[in-house]
């Protein structure tokens, strides 16, 4: 495979992160041009000197694994659509070896999240001045700017987890050699 592909990856994900903290969106544009970028990487690559199959079947391949095991919590309601492509397309670019690490770093990333929250509304687990900031970012001019760019939108940005474990499995290539 073509030794471009985790960069984009990478590149990717950072944006990914950005854009799901930040409006809770994962642009379908960004997704189809990475889709595109890493389909002429590696018809490049192949094409410069690939001796053996198209390595596209190996991306492919990566890309399905990715879109069927995401896509029942999808249509539970458990995840976003956006979430369910962001998985497909680092299969795509990252190998279908890649899915499970970056699925486990997601999720437990996403649980520690989520019992935070549970715990700080229950007021099991009082932060200090919680309340206070809370508030205080809510009526502040990012609050209501950052509440606007959502369109109420809510939830986990669960996508932005999956971008931190793809750029860990890309940081630690071994965590996708099992």
């Amino acid at each position: 495979m073509a030794h471009e592909l985790p960069l984009l990856a990478a590149c990717l994900s950072v944006a990914i992160i950005a854009s799901d903290l930040y409006a809770r969106r994962v642009p379908n544009g960004w997704l189809l041009a990475a889709l595109g970028l890493g389909v002429l990487m590696l018809a490049i690559s192949w094409l410069r000197g690939g001796t053996g199959p198209w390595p596209g079947l190996t991306a492919l391949t990566g890309l399905v694994i990715g879109l069927l095991a995401m896509l029942p919590l999808y249509m539970f309601g458990w995840m976003g659509a956006g979430d369910v492509k962001f998985f497909a397309v680092l299969g795509f670019l990252l190998g279908a070896r890649a899915l499970l690490p970056v699925w486990i770093i997601a999720s437990l990333l996403a649980g520690m999240q989520a019992t935070a929250i549970l715990l700080s509304r229950q007021r099991l687990w009082p932060l200090p001045g919680m309340a206070t900031a809370q508030h205080r970012l809510a009526t502040s001019a990012l609050g209501r700017h950052i509440s606007k760019v959502r369109k109420g939108r809510n939830g986990l940005p669960y996508a932005a987890w999956l971008g931190v474990g793809a750029l860990a499995t890309v940081a630690a290539p071994a965590l996708a050699r099992w």
